[in-house]
């Protein structure tokens, strides 16, 4: 199934959905990056902080209490902030086209609002 295919579903995590999505975006964007244009240093990093926003979302659904919740989406926060900056840094040096790089930081602010909502939601039943 193509990721574009997937939707969500009524019950269904939009959080690990929408970090599954981006990931996958992620990946396919710093393969394209190390084929076609020889860029391997700043596609990694990108490729690093970008499907660890899911792999630590994935780890959250899994914690032992609130505040390990809260602690690991803590820390998907800062590689989702990360992510932009890496983004930002490839359009601005035209690594990537505008058009493509506008619709990925736009895909990791959702990101960082649901987060940040996640994370506010918690802590305000601790």
């Amino acid at each position: 199934m193509d990721n574009e295919q997937l939707t969500i579903v009524k019950g269904e995590n939009v959080l690990k959905t929408k970090s599954y999505q981006f990931a996958l975006k992620v990946v396919r964007l710093c393969q394209k990056l190390q084929v076609d244009k020889r860029e391997f240093i700043l596609s990694k990093q990108l490729l690093r902080s970008g499907t660890a926003i899911g792999a630590l979302t994935e780890e959250a659904n899994q914690a032992e209490s609130k505040a390990d919740f809260i602690h690991k989406l803590s820390i998907a926060n800062k590689e989702a902030n990360e992510s932009q900056y890496w983004l930002r840094l490839m359009i601005d040096s035209d690594l990537i086209a505008i058009d493509e790089g506008k619709l990925l930081l736009e895909n990791c602010n959702e990101l960082i609002r649901i987060v940040t909502a996640s994370i506010k939601t918690t802590k305000s039943k601790l």
